[in-house]
């Protein structure tokens, strides 16, 4: 019987590493280091209301192409999306990894979170259950999907400004 690890060339460890990084460059506003992980191709959603809702038919919180990934950190970078200025002091928590299944070329991942974000107005924690797709392209891993669905996503949220 064979593992899933060795269709996709991705073992849990390096798997960890990666969402590892992918947090602490998020955390520590590194948005050019955050930004490199994706591919060409990336999709990025955090649904509002129902984690299965169609995200073309109603409304998200996030749901971003590559090119809007773009747009995004450069909006970040100017220092003027004054929801994030100063930024928020954030630390994120990763735990329950695994590697749920192999579609083509693509590695789906889950992984629970905790994420607390410091602001003047006070802490706030944001949890939630996050499906990544991993893919290989070349030596790196890249990140081609990520969808966070948020525990408290049918809730009306504050703001969202930072990457969640």
């Amino acid at each position: 019987m064979s593992s899933l690890a060795e269709h996709t060339g991705l073992d849990l460890r390096e798997v960890e590493r990666f969402l590892y990084r992918e947090a602490r460059l998020a955390d520590e506003h590194d948005y050019d280091g955050w930004e490199a992980l994706w591919t060409d191709d990336a999709l990025y959603w955090v649904p509002a209301g129902s984690p299965d809702a169609d995200p073309q038919r109603l409304m998200s919180v996030i749901y971003d192409n590559r090119s809007r990934i773009r747009t995004r950190i450069s909006q970040l970078k100017t220092g003027k999306r004054y929801a994030q200025s100063p930024p928020s002091n954030m630390r994120r928590l990763i735990s329950n990894i695994e590697v749920v299944a192999v579609e083509g070329a693509d590695t789906v991942v889950g992984a629970n979170f905790l994420l607390i974000e410091s602001r003047e107005r006070g802490t706030t924690m944001w949890a939630g259950r996050t499906t990544y797709r991993l893919r290989r392209v070349e030596d790196d891993i890249r990140l081609a999907y990520k969808k966070v669905v948020l525990v408290d996503s049918a809730e009306a949220l504050s703001t969202l400004a930072f990457l969640i």
